[in-house]
C-alpha cells in the first residue's frame, strides 16, 4: 500500500505546482502575443486550472477506469462549489460582477442540467462527447464576444479575474513558451502517477474507482482552483475567485467528462445519478440563489453553509462506501 500512497502524494504535489506554473506561463504567453486580459481569463486561465482534471480523466479513460474519470469530473465541481468557494467566502465575502450574475452563473446551471439529460441513460457515448466539446467551443466564443462587448466595465465581466496576479508572468515569449511546455510535461507525468496510485489503492482497499475519484482525486485536482481563489480573496479580489470557479466547472462538465468518452463510451455507476450529480446540482442552485438574493454577494455565512454541505457529502460517501 505504501507505493500507491507515494504515487498519489507525489502526483498531487506535482499537479498543484505544475498547474500553477502552466497558468503563469500562459499568462506571459498571452501578454507577449498582445491578447487582452479579459480573453486570458475566459480561455487560457480557465483551461489551465482545469488541465489536471482533463489529463487525469483522459488517462483514466485510456486505462479503462471510467469510474475514476466520472468521479473526477463531478467530484471536482462539488469540491469547487463546496470546499473552494466555501473557504473563499469565509476569508472574505465574495462579490460577483454583473456579468457573472446575468450570464455565467445561470449558464453554469443550464449546462449542468443539459449534461444531466445526456447522462440519464447511464451512459456517455462518443457522439455525446463530441457534442459536449462542440458546446464548450461555442460557449467560449460566446463568452469572449460578450466580454469584449462590455469593454472596460470590469464589474460586468469575469474574464480578467480568474488566475494568477497580473504581475506574475514571465517576460518575453521564449520564457513563456518554456514555462508552458515544461509545466504541461510535468502535468502529464503527475496525472499518470495519480491515476496509477489511485486505481491501485482502490483495488487494495476494495473501494470503487468512482469513490476514489469523487474524493481524493477530485480534491487533489481542485488544488489549483483552491490556491488561486484563496490568494484572490486575501488580496480583496473576490470576484476573481468566483469567476475562476465558474469557468473551471464549465470546463469540467463539457471537457473533463467528454474527453474520456471519446476514448471509450462511459458507463455510469448507480451512485452517480442517485447521489453525486444531485449534490452538484444542488450546490450550483444554492450558489446562484445566494448571489441573486444576496445583493450580488456570497457572504461568510453562505460560505459556512457551503462547507457544511460539502462535509455532509463526504460523510455520506464514507457511510455508503463498501466495507
Amino acid at each position: 500500500m505504501l507505493l500507491p500512497l507515494l504515487f498519489i502524494a507525489v502526483g498531487l504535489i506535482l499537479l498543484a505546482v505544475s498547474a500553477d506554473r502552466f497558468v503563469y506561463g500562459a499568462a506571459g504567453l498571452a501578454q507577449g502575443l498582445g491578447v487582452a486580459p479579459v480573453l486570458v481569463g475566459l480561455t487560457i486561465v480557465a483551461f489551465g486550472t482545469s488541465t489536471p482534471e482533463i489529463l487525469v480523466s483522459l488517462l483514466a479513460g485510456l486505462q479503462d477506469a471510467p469510474g475514476l474519470a466520472v468521479g473526477n469530473a463531478i467530484g471536482s465541481n462539488i469540491a469547487n462549489l463546496g470546499l473552494v468557494l466555501g473557504i473563499t467566502a469565509l476569508i472574505a465575502p465574495v462579490v460577483a460582477g454583473r456579468g457573472l450574475v446575468r450570464r455565467e452563473l445561470p449558464l453554469m446551471l443550464l449546462v449542468t442540467l443539459g449534461v444531466l439529460l445526456l447522462l440519464l441513460d447511464g451512459r456517455l457515448t462518443r457522439p455525446e462527447g463530441l457534442v459536449m466539446l462542440a458546446g464548450l467551443v461555442a460557449l467560449v466564443f460566446w463568452m469572449v464576444r460578450a466580454a469584449r462587448g462590455q469593454g472596460a466595465d470590469s464589474d460586468s465581466t469575469t474574464g480578467p479575474e480568474p488566475g494568477t496576479p497580473p504581475a506574475a508572468a514571465p517576460a518575453g515569449l521564449p520564457a513563456a513558451l518554456a514555462w508552458v511546455t515544461g509545466s504541461l510535461i510535468v502535468l502529464l507525468a503527475s496525472s499518470q502517477a495519480l491515476v496509477l496510485g489511485a486505481t491501485e489503492l482502490a483495488e487494495q482497499l476494495g473501494v470503487s474507482e468512482l469513490m476514489i475519484g469523487l474524493t481524493l482525486v477530485a480534491i487533489g485536482t481542485s488544488l489549483p482552483e483552491l490556491a488561486t481563489s484563496v490568494a484572490a480573496a486575501r488580496r480583496g479580489q473576490t470576484a476573481m475567485a468566483l469567476g475562476n470557479i465558474v469557468g473551471s466547472n464549465l470546463f469540467n462538465l463539457l471537457a473533463v467528462l467528454a474527453v474520456p468518452a471519446l476514448v471509450a463510451p462511459l458507463t455510469l455507476e448507480p451512485g452517480v445519478l442517485g447521489r453525486d450529480y444531485p449534490v452538484m446540482l444542488a450546490l450550483t442552485v444554492a450558489v446562484l440563489v445566494a448571489v441573486r438574493f444576496g445583493g450580488g454577494h456570497i457572504r461568510r455565512w453562505h460560505g459556512g453553509l457551503l462547507l457544511l454541505g460539502f462535509s455532509g457529502y463526504l460523510v455520506s460517501l464514507a457511510i455508503t462506501a463498501p466495507a
